[in-house]
């Protein structure tokens, strides 16, 4: 059965007692987790053992589960110094994951633009830019099978894993490797012409079925702005459904709404999820 997430860092708090709890109170069963919702900032160089108990603990006494840890950085970033910081980064988050309950640790696939990662560039599509990214992979992928996790990517329109097809290229690239897809519907299009009445949504469902690991919730308005899901063009319903048919029984994690937006949000979802 699918579970309903929401992402940590919706709610106040540097203690996961604190964020758990909200997470709880809002209406959810589980959350992506982020390490800054430990203080320890989004990207540390080192997760502390009391840290990762600290997460178990409260996980055991809100009952809310880790359905995934955040460890994006900016895969092709054009200084390779800062992709080793992230680096290095992802290996202590992947190798704390466990110990915190999941198996799930996300990345961010990049962009060249040097400033803001979730920005595009018109050389995201280039082939050296895709090579940096199979290169930076192939540096994530024995870390990743070390700390026995799986690497969800999701594709993005401003990063170079920009399309269900792109990922589907990346999948093949890697054949039998810890990597799985982190798909959101409103990651898929920009406009409503893109969109095309939802079947850009239940393509990468069907071209990604085999590797979907988790599920985003977030939705696109008709002016192309990010609002939370429910709002938006996105037909959850059928998202869901389409998610259901594929054998998906993940966690299902909505983000890009505010702390007072998420018990709406929760209903909202709960009632597409059936």
């Amino acid at each position: 059965m699918m579970r309903l997430g929401v992402f940590a860092k919706t709610f106040a708090g540097e203690t996961p007692g604190e964020v758990l709890s909200a997470a709880k109170a809002a209406g959810f069963d589980c959350v992506q987790y982020n390490m800054a919702c430990s203080g320890l900032g989004a990207l540390p160089r080192v997760v502390p053992a009391e840290a990762v108990e600290a997460v178990r603990a409260a996980t055991e006494a809100t009952g809310i589960g880790i359905a995934a840890v955040s460890a994006t950085y900016n895969m092709i970033h054009p200084d390779p110094s800062v992709r080793a910081t992230g680096r290095a980064a992802f290996e202590a988050i992947a190798g704390a994951a466990r110990g915190m309950g999941t198996g799930i640790v996300t990345v961010c696939t990049g962009s060249l633009d040097a400033e803001d990662q979730w920005r595009s560039h018109p050389e995201n599509g280039s082939g050296e830019a895709w090579e940096d990214f199979l290169a930076e992979m192939r540096l994530l992928l024995p870390v990743a099978e070390r700390s026995g996790v799986v690497i969800g990517v999701e594709p993005e329109m401003a990063n170079v894993v920009s399309s269900a097809a792109r990922a589907r290229e990346m999948l093949d690239a890697f054949p039998g490797a810890p990597i799985g897809i982190v798909l959101d519907p409103a990651n898929l299009f920009e406009d409503l012409g893109g969109f095309r009445d939802g079947a850009v949504v239940d393509e990468a469902v069907e071209m990604l079925a085999d590797r979907i690991v988790m599920a985003h919730a977030k939705d696109r308005d008709p002016g192309r702005r990010f609002v939370a899901a429910g709002s938006g063009v996105v037909d959850f319903g059928r998202f869901l459904g389409g998610l259901r048919r594929a054998g998906f029984d993940g966690a299902v994690v909505t983000h890009g709404l505010s702390a007072g937006e998420a018990p709406g949000v929760a209903r909202f979802l709960r009632g597409q999820l059936g």
